[in-house]
């Protein structure tokens, strides 16, 4: 509904309505206070608020990084000075390297590669839409593949909750290696948006993305000092390892993503604050203003991601992942387990719109299919998640998909329509991978 449509809050709307009619015995009236239960719940949940809050503060650090002339500096120094950005390809290539050197939370990732390239891409004339597709296809899959993270911590614990109850043995990390190393569908992302860049391929809707006509032209001083861009990205990388250590009582593995992103934006932006003014910059009215308007500009990003995350409640409520796992249980090939649970981890993802909700929801069901078939495990597990990012990259309503926008500028449909051929190719991939291992590898491991 939302690719037909183009409005992407009129079909999340739609879709929490009918969800809810179902759950609730088709009864309107039902319908209408579990909708007023519902959005009074999510937002009395924290990690939700510092979410949203993230959403809203992202659009304060960019507003002033560009009022204080630091990307006007930072494009002057990669054009002019040392003219590493010299095309549309290199220009993409920055934030490519840059999605992938920064591995430790995905949204930040999506975020820093986002600030960083727009102005290059800007200059270049590259479509902000194929800039989302490089912050969103390089997040997620980097942070699912090398896992010493917030994604590492959930898969380790959802893997210790099997050993624990005797479905598995073993050692918690060296299975969830074993798995990470059947992450088909990050490796292949990864691999196809290199070529797509590196080759300047565009495919399906991409073809007729656009670069953005409705801002002006950026003129390149070459006074302009970066520092006052290059200073709140570098803090922002320093500040999520520092808070999700805080958050984790000392262990980064434990902290809180949600917590730490949010604590990270108000700490960045209370340094941008003492440097900006300390430096003379600009005024304190100034500052304020800026960081207000830039506020007001991604509030609807914010209110999209509410209405992302009431979805995605509602089917999970609707037990839409342990249905297909049950139907997808009757008399399936050993062979093809892995395919299998990669496509129902993907269509979970998808419906639900966050990864990490599949990893909860699948896991704990695979791993006993796995067993059960005497099958590989660790290829069971390395399904669920390459299925989650790949669903998630799919969704209109993940919120990966929806920061990749948020930090590229770019309308949220335009990034699942232009992306969502390239996902499919990496998704086909990765299918055809996990059935080839599934007839190479039947044997429990």
């Amino acid at each position: 509904m939302a690719l037909y449509t183009k409005n992407i809050i009129l079909s999340l709307s739609g879709g929490i309505l009918l969800g809810l009619f179902f759950l609730h015995g088709f009864s309107l009236l039902a319908t209408a206070d579990a909708t007023v239960a519902l959005f009074f719940s999510l937002l009395g949940e924290g990690w939700i608020l510092k979410t949203l809050a993230f959403a809203v503060l992202v659009g304060s650090v960019m507003e002033l990084m560009q009022k204080s002339g630091g990307i006007n500096g930072f494009v002057s120094f990669m054009t002019q000075k040392t003219r590493l950005v010299r095309s549309p390809r290199s220009a993409l290539l920055v934030s490519y390297f840059i999605g992938v050197i920064i591995f430790i939370e995905s949204s930040i990732t999506a975020l820093i590669a986002g600030a960083v390239g727009r102005p290059l891409c800007d200059k270049e004339k590259v479509p902000h839409a194929k800039l989302a597709f490089v912050c969103d296809s390089t997040s997620a899959p980097v942070s699912s593949l090398i896992v010493l993270n917030g994604w590492g911590a959930l898969l380790l614990g959802l893997i210790a909750t099997q050993v624990q109850t005797g479905t598995i043995s073993g050692d918690n990390v060296d299975i969830l290696l074993h798995s990470v190393a059947y992450n088909f569908y990050a490796m292949s992302a990864l691999v196809v948006t290199f070529l797509a860049v590196w080759f300047n391929i565009d495919i399906g809707a991409m073809k007729k993305a656009k670069p953005s006509l409705d801002k002006p032209a950026l003129h390149v001083n070459a006074q302009a000092n970066m520092s006052y861009m290059i200073l709140p990205i570098f803090l922002m990388i320093a500040f999520v390892f520092l808070f999700l250590a805080m958050t984790g009582n000392g262990d980064m593995f434990k902290g809180s993503g949600s917590s730490a992103i949010f604590y990270t934006m108000l700490a960045t932006l209370f340094v941008m604050f003492v440097y900006y003014i300390g430096t003379k910059n600009m005024s304190v009215t100034t500052y304020t203003k800026s960081a207000v308007n830039g506020a007001k500009k991604l509030f609807p990003i914010a209110v999209i991601l509410l209405f992302a995350f009431a979805i995605g409640k509602v089917t999970v409520d609707l037990k839409t992942g342990e249905y297909l796992a049950s139907l997808a249980n009757e008399s399936l090939s050993l062979f093809l387990l892995s395919g299998v649970i990669f496509l129902l981890s993907s269509i979970i993802s998808f419906s639900t719109g966050t990864s990490w909700g599949t990893f909860s929801i699948m896991i704990p069901i695979a791993v006993p299919m796995a067993v059960g078939m005497d099958a590989d495990v660790a290829l069971a597990i390395g399904a669920v998640i390459s299925g989650g990012v790949f669903g998630d990259h799919c969704s209109p309503i993940s919120d990966t998909t929806i920061i990749s926008s948020l930090a590229s500028d770019c309308e949220v449909i335009e990034h699942v329509k232009t992306q969502l051929p390239y996902a499919l190719i990496s998704g086909l991939v990765a299918f055809a991978l996990f059935i080839l291992f599934g007839f190479m590898t039947p044997g429990s491991s």
